[in-house]
């Protein structure tokens, strides 16, 4: 290579990263059905695209009962109402059934192409720091063949954090993290809101669970949503609104370059009810937390 054609590729390399420069990290949003309460799936699916989601997740009773109405319609018919509004299939949350009984709803996850399901833990934990910790890992031993099953059949089952729930605390959850470390077809559904409400918490939880992570609830506690309050207190849950600051949480996101999916949430009181009074309106409450959330990446 003479002095020239040196000039010519050094040149070259200097300018490709502006010319290639990666596409910037984002969110990628899934809708939880239960945010529309028990409408209907006609009425659900139209919306989940203008709120920013590639893909719907269903709920059974008693936060909203698209998950049965799949069963009554069938999952052919559902399949081709996806379709038709040009959506993803995320998968489905099932504390009804628990995490030990999931055989079935892995099969029709699967048969969806979907990826995840979310239920809780299994175990006391009304207990000492010592015997929590051990329950935990007696947990995770349960679940070793439930998490086989959904490995081959590319699902993930994603235990979520929650009140008055084996995995509660923040030191339930670091163990769960590090004791699922290497057991594929098992993660985490993390959930702020049933968290501290303190960033450093948050955001050292979200790097404790690294890879682990398989579902994000961009949903903070705000004024609780355990009794009726009017909605502009009720609404808190969501980002924006309350006092959380989720710029951290999302450079910790960011950092590990999670892309799983994020699901903008909150439960209303009474549940089954869309967290506003109509369709459109729930739509427009969630498109304004994502548009807060991509404000601050």
């Amino acid at each position: 290579m003479n002095r020239r054609q040196l000039i010519q590729s050094l040149a070259a390399l200097a300018a490709a990263p502006a010319c290639a420069a990666a596409p910037g990290w984002k969110l990628n949003y899934m809708l939880a059905s239960s945010m529309y309460g028990n409408l209907p799936l006609a009425e659900i699916l139209p919306e989940v695209k203008k709120t920013g989601a590639t893909g719907i997740e269903l709920w059974p009773k008693k936060h909203g009962t698209q998950r049965e109405e799949l069963d009554a319609i069938g999952v052919d018919q559902f399949a081709a109402m996806l379709k038709d509004h040009g959506i993803g299939f995320g998968g489905t949350t099932r504390y009804d059934l628990g995490p030990f009984k999931l055989t079935d709803e892995i099969k029709l996850v699967k048969q969806l192409k979907g990826s995840f399901i979310v239920t809780g833990g299994a175990g006391e934990f009304k207990v000492s720091p010592e015997q929590l910790k051990a329950n935990v890992k007696s947990f995770v031993e349960q679940m070793k063949p439930h998490a086989a099953l959904a490995a081959e059949n590319g699902v993930v089952i994603g235990i979520e954090n929650h009140v008055n729930n084996l995995i509660d605390t923040p030191d339930s959850l670091r163990w769960l993290a590090d004791d699922i470390r290497n057991i594929p077809g098992l993660g985490i559904a993390l959930a702020p809101y049933h968290l501290p409400q303190d960033t450093a918490v948050l955001v050292d939880l979200i790097r404790q669970c690294d890879q682990k992570l398989m579902l994000f609830y961009a949903w903070e506690h705000g004024m609780g949503c355990m009794k009726p309050m009017p909605k502009a207190e009720e609404t808190q849950q969501m980002p924006g609104r309350g006092k959380l600051d989720w710029k951290p949480l999302l450079r910790a996101l960011k950092d590990m370059q999670f892309t799983g999916p994020t699901e903008i949430f909150m439960h209303p009181t009474p549940r089954g009810i869309p967290i506003l009074p109509t369709a459109a309106e729930t739509t427009a409450e969630i498109v304004r937390a994502r548009k807060h959330l991509d404000s601050l990446i």
